[in-house]
Formats: C-alpha cells, sequence, structure tokens
C-alpha cells in the first residue's frame, strides 16, 4: 500500500465529492508525465494491509464514494478483485471508480460485475487510455473499450498537439459507452489551449478535466 485517506475527488464525473482514497502500490508502466512515482519501484510500499484492514480504514472515514488508484490498482488480479468485492459490499458504498492504466485486461473484472449486479453497479473503471507523448500507447488494451459502461470514464492526458489529435480519433473511432475526460499536462498544453481545440473539433461530449486537488493544494502535496 501507498496511502489511503481522505479528500475530495479532484477529477472526472466525480469530482468535487468528499472521497476516501485507496492507493495501493506498484505499476506495470511508466508513463512520462507520472505525478506519483512514489507509488511504483524504485520507491517501496509505506505499509502493508489485508483486505480487511483497508475496509476497516474505509469504513473509518464513512465516505459513500472510494476512489480506487495506483500504481495500478488492478495489477495484483484476483485479490485486486477480492478487495474490490469487499468495498462493493459495504452499504454505505455507492460508487469505487477504478482508476486503471489502460494495461491491464478488464475481462475478468467485467465478467465479476456482470455476475453480481447488486454490487457491480457500485463499480465504475476511470479508464486512462495512454497517449504518445506517455510513452506508453503500445501497451494499450484495445478490447477494454469493449468492457465499459455508459457510466465508466476513459481518460486522456494531453501534452501536446499529437496527443490531442490521437485522442479524438480514439474517441471517434473506438468509444461507443463512456464519458470522454481530456485532461491537460499543464507544463506543454495549457488549459485555454485545449479548450481551444476541443471547441474547435466540436467536442460537444467530451469533458474538460481539471485536476482540483492540484489547484487547492500543492501541486506536490501527498494525501491530498
Amino acid at each position: 500500500m501507498v496511502e489511503l485517506f481522505e479528500t475530495v475527488e479532484g477529477e472526472g464525473t466525480q469530482a468535487g465529492y468528499p472521497t476516501t482514497f485507496v492507493r495501493v502500490f506498484n505499476c506495470n508502466l511508466r508513463c512520462t508525465w507520472c505525478d506519483t512515482p512514489y507509488s511504483y519501484a524504485p520507491a517501496k510500499p509505506e505499509f502493508f494491509a489485508t483486505i480487511a484492514e483497508i475496509v476497516a480504514e474505509v469504513k473509518r472515514y464513512g465516505h459513500p464514494r472510494i476512489c480506487l488508484t495506483g500504481g495500478e490498482p488492478l495489477i495484483y488480479g484476483e485479490k485486486s478483485l477480492l478487495l474490490i468485492e469487499a468495498l462493493a459490499q459495504l452499504e454505505e458504498v455507492v460508487d469505487i471508480h477504478i482508476e486503471t492504466n489502460g494495461a491491464i485486461h478488464l475481462a475478468p473484472f467485467h465478467a465479476w460485475r456482470e455476475a453480481n449486479p447488486e454490487w457491480g453497479q457500485k463499480v465504475r473503471f476511470v479508464l486512462d487510455y495512454k497517449l504518445p507523448a506517455s510513452g506508453e500507447q503500445d501497451k494499450m488494451i484495445e478490447e477494454n473499450f469493449t468492457f465499459l459502461r455508459d457510466t465508466d470514464e476513459v481518460k486522456f492526458v494531453i501534452a501536446d498537439d499529437t496527443d490531442f489529435d490521437v485522442a479524438v480519433e480514439v474517441v471517434r473511432r473506438r468509444m461507443e459507452r463512456g464519458v470522454p475526460l481530456f485532461s491537460p499536462v499543464w507544463e506543454s498544453m495549457p488549459p485555454a489551449r485545449l479548450v481551444e481545440r476541443m471547441l474547435a473539433e466540436r467536442l460537444t461530449q467530451v469533458k474538460l478535466n481539471l485536476q482540483l486537488h492540484k489547484v487547492i493544494w500543492d501541486p506536490n502535496a501527498r494525501g491530498v
């Protein structure tokens, strides 16, 4: 584990809601613009916890929304699924959004969601589709788009105009379900520039996705 804390959700369709964040350790990608390098090697886990211990801490915070993130929260396969199931069984929880990096196959997690509708309806994927500037686009599993629901989200972190053009192509070619989110890398794609391009392309169903936590707190602050 890396950290477990309460804050407001900074991104996506749930932005602004008080949320419990569960950040697990390790990732199978190394994106050039990653803002959580402390969540994978050569960094070390901050602590170890059983599923029961994680659930107990989530219950202590008591928020109905949970963000399961990383690193890559689905990297542990069956163990990741057991954690999701345990969290989904909490009566007070209404939304568990899983920030997954697009390089983990969603098939088994989709199958569980379909087989367990009472709990599965609480669980949403936030698929972070990697674009050229990330250095990891070749790792993307295109089939993952087939497992999305309308309530899921697809996040595109856009560092430059090439990234933007690729993101638009993917949205138009691959996305049949889910909410597309365009997130600027502020250092190289100013938000105003991104909005300008979104309007020019008439992307009426794409949502601009700014990271609220980096506006409220220091961009390098942890546990917020």
